[in-house]
């Protein structure tokens, strides 16, 4: 550290845009939602996490399509050039042009792809227990609302206007239906397995010992 009397300060000092949000000062409803308004960073480390231990192309090809989704987004609202509501109040902003809400249109991709997930690409028994078919309803109207809340509080926090987290959940919708392409490069989906790790070694074993046992038949 420095000692008092010799720092050196440089000329200007920039926040972590990634991070920063500004609410209403003695406002909880807006300093609650501002940590709401956080949820894509939350969503991204649980990716993140789940591709380091679990290793499955699925996962990988999800957190591809938000990437890309990040990147239409970038790109319509630098064709459009909306500008954020209020003449821009926030000064630590990643642009200065607000349609569509990236916020928004993040948490509907996020969200609208897992209902579809969950609805139409996780498989269920005729025979399946009330309780099993509880947690995918309850989940499906949490992921729904997280994504409404967050939208709401860019809005509520001066970030965008309503039309501009509208748009910006209907791209990530639309994004969402149409990114499903796993299927057309045959990435294996392995999201059913609850052991990824522990399948793959197993099969691995077998069938390395089934080959060494007809290589044993062929030298007798």
């Amino acid at each position: 550290m420095a000692a008092d009397g010799q720092c050196s300060l440089p000329a200007s000092w920039r926040p972590v845009i990634l991070t920063h949000v500004e609410y209403p000062a003695g406002d909880l409803s807006g300093h609650l939602l501002a940590y709401l308004s956080l949820s894509p960073i939350f969503v991204i480390v649980g990716f993140v996490t789940l591709i380091i231990f679990k290793r499955e192309l699925h996962t990988i090809s999800f957190l591809g399509g938000l990437a890309l989704n990040e990147g239409v987004n970038w790109l319509i609202k630098h064709v459009i050039q909306e500008p954020r509501p209020c003449g821009g109040p926030h000064t630590a902003v990643g642009t200065k042009y607000g349609m569509p809400s990236s916020h928004s249109q993040f948490m509907w991709f996020f969200s609208v792809y897992s209902f579809l997930f969950l609805y139409l690409r996780m498989h269920q028994t005729n025979n399946a227990r009330f309780l099993d078919l509880l947690w995918r309803h309850v989940l499906s109207l949490g992921l729904l609302t997280v994504a409404f809340l967050v939208s709401y509080s860019r809005v509520y926090l001066l970030y965008h206007t309503w039309s501009q987290v509208l748009y910006g959940g209907i791209a990530g919708g639309l994004m969402a239906i149409a990114w499903p392409i796993s299927e057309f490069f045959l990435i294996r989906d392995t999201s059913l397995i609850p052991n990824v790790l522990w399948f793959e070694y197993t099969v691995t074993r077998a069938e390395a010992r089934n080959r060494q046992r007809k290589l044993g038949t062929k030298l007798q």
